[in-house]
């Protein structure tokens, strides 16, 4: 293949890493890695977090700043693909030239849900997708500062966080009964909702906007129910929209994200997709999966990439992610919808761990607070769907590394 181009489409997690996973297995031929961001490709998940509150500190970059002219692959930075000729295999991008390619991985992520109605009153309105917005958002954090947080997802927990810790008064409105709802169980959700109160931010729930404006110099949202809330500025993050209009464009089959299968291929053989942009059937419940984290945008990348060398693509494991709050350290791992939680230590004297079970008692689904290191047991335990006596579960006493020996 060292004649063969392959072409990434989308510099973040999953692009970058599956560039690098193409060199690390001896590909030899071409790699163009094409991105939209002015940036190289940097990590996320700092961006609600460090590059807020120590921005100057913050090591964001995924690779050092020569990784990749040593492994020759192509960086196009702030370069949109605005054509895929599926049968000529030739992109057309905004710097008005064509790239053909034998491979194309399409990595284009996920964009940020839009709300015309806060968009509209312009500056001081903010969404979290990009390193730009990071900055731009931290401009707003000032002490004294009042921030109207919309959505108490995962997104809208942390920066309701960071902007405490930066001396700012915080706000958190949220349409749904409860914070993180498609994530985490209630239990760890209002728990958590506690801990902000704790530290002073305000969560209203059951919150619908109807209207926005600005009077004064304030941002004044008006909810169903008539009640105003007035701030500085506004971070509002409910949810991300997967960006398949390059695949949408050129006929690629659509589910839930970019159609794959188990090789992350889509509905044309030489092209792969992955990340968050990619919908992947289950094998085993037939569901089309589209995930949206770290770890996932991670390994798709590298599997990806095997799968474009002919190579084999392991089958992914439980799901897992992380989030850092009020000082703790919470990692999530498995199915969140157990009705059953089994609790080990106590939440409101951390560390602690939850064990989900589904209804014959099998582990399906656990999380750490402040306790990572256990985490690496749980994944294995979680993957094998094991049955534990109740009792072994909340005793702190039991090893989760002896029961996961165990399991194995």
């Amino acid at each position: 293949m060292t004649s063969s181009t392959f072409v990434i489409v989308g510099a973040g997690q999953a692009g970058a890493n599956a560039a690098a996973e193409l060199r690390h297995q001896g590909f030899d031929g071409r790699i163009v890695l094409v991105g939209n961001e002015a940036h190289a490709p940097y990590e996320r998940p700092p961006l609600s977090k460090d590059v807020l509150l120590r921005p100057e500190e913050t090591r964001y970059a995924m690779y050092a700043d020569d990784f990749y002219q040593q492994k020759r692959i192509e960086l196009r930075l702030g370069v949109t693909v605005v054509g895929l000729d599926l049968s000529s295999h030739v992109l057309a991008l905004s710097t008005g030239e064509s790239v053909a390619f034998d491979k194309l991985l399409i990595a284009t992520g996920a964009r940020a849900r839009r709300l015309p109605l806060l968009d509209a009153l312009g500056e001081g309105v903010h969404t979290l997708r990009t390193l730009d917005d990071a900055r731009r958002l931290r401009n707003d954090l000032r002490p004294g500062r009042h921030v109207i947080v919309v959505g108490a997802g995962v997104i809208g927990l942390e920066i309701a966080s960071s902007a405490v810790d930066l001396g700012a008064r915080v706000t958190v409105l949220e349409a749904g009964p409860r914070a993180m709802g498609r994530n985490a169980p209630s239990m760890l959700a209002d728990w958590l909702c506690g801990v902000h109160r704790g530290r002073g931010v305000e969560l209203i729930f059951g919150a619908q906007i109807e209207s926005a404006a600005r009077v004064g110099g304030e941002i004044v949202l008006t909810l169903g129910d008539g009640t105003t809330v007035t701030g500085d500025t506004v971070l509002y993050g409910v949810g991300a929209i997967p960006d398949t209009a390059l695949a949408e464009a050129a006929g690629l089959a659509i589910a839930n994200g970019i159609a794959v299968d188990a090789q992350y291929r889509t509905s044309h053989p030489d092209v792969f997709a992955a990340g968050d942009v990619a919908g992947r059937q289950d094998p085993v419940t037939g569901r089309v999966v589209r995930l949206e984290s770290w770890e996932n945008a991670q390994n798709q990348g590298v599997a990806a990439a095997r799968a474009m060398l002919g190579l084999t693509v392991e089958a992914p494991g439980a799901p897992w992610f992380w989030t850092d709050q009020c000082g703790l350290n919470i990692q999530l791992v498995g199915e969140m919808a157990a009705s059953d939680w089994v609790v080990r230590g106590a939440l409101d004297a951390p560390p602690a761990v939850l064990f989900g079970l589904d209804a014959g008692g099998a582990l399906t689904g656990a999380i750490t607070v402040n306790q990572g290191r256990d985490m690496r047991s749980l994944r294995e335990l979680v993957a094998r769907h094991v049955v534990l006596a109740r009792e072994v579960l909340a005793d702190s006493a039991q090893s989760l590394r002896n029961l996961a020996k165990v399991a194995a």
